[in-house]
């Protein structure tokens, strides 16, 4: 059975590490096809959208409701268009031009404990599951929960690299440290048994 047939869940680490890195190439390739170009974090959403040089405001025609968004040069059809992927605080959202070659549009959520799929519901969508933590403001979080997301983020690098996971670097540490204050002892047998020698008390 092919990687592409098994449920996540049924995978090993290593096709779950290697499926992911086929979605998410998969997924670069259709937002690099899109008119436009998009970020967000959990309470916004940025779309940049290229335009002859020279566009000036008056150009422009921009039409941004509670579900839905237009962006066109006037007279011209819609550079994008459709219903937004969730609702949006229309007051708070906004759009400037950049250089004369660039619309900026800010959207305000108003749903933001939620990542986007999409800006509109007719592009293709983004796996919101597999958002790096570095997307959202980690300054906004309180210092455990970002130190909690930091480690995580950490872990699954040295995972996906295979090297040690953060714990395990720590038990490393402890165990250097310990040796350096006493080079008198004999640890070659402590070593031997190293991976049940010392309980994690987390």
């Amino acid at each position: 059975m092919s990687t592409s047939e098994k449920r996540y869940e049924d995978m090993t680490a290593e096709e779950r590490v290697a499926y992911d890195k086929e979605e998410q190439a998969r997924e670069l390739v259709e937002q690099a096809q899109l008119p436009y170009r998009w970020r967000q974090t959990l309470q916004e959403v940025d779309v940049s959208i290229p335009v002859p040089k020279g566009t000036r405001g008056r150009d422009v025609e921009v039409v941004i409701k509670k579900k839905q968004i237009k962006v066109a040069l006037k007279g011209q059809p819609a550079l994008i268009e459709g219903e937004l992927c969730k609702e949006v605080l229309v007051d708070d959202c906004t759009w400037t031009i950049d250089n004369q070659q660039e619309v900026n549009v800010h959207l305000e959520k108003s749903n933001q404990q939620t990542w986007w799929e999409n800006v509109v519901t007719t592009a293709p969508k983004i796996n919101t599951k597999k958002i790096q933590p570095e997307n959202s403001k980690l300054e906004d979080l309180d210092p455990e929960t970002r130190a909690m997301v930091e480690k995580m983020m950490f872990d699954q690098r040295q995972k996906a690299m295979g090297q040690p996971m953060s714990d395990e670097i720590r038990k490393q540490n402890i165990m250097e440290s310990f040796k350096k204050q006493h080079p008198e002892m004999d640890f070659s047998k402590l070593e031997q048994n190293a991976p049940n020698s010392m309980s994690d008390d987390d």
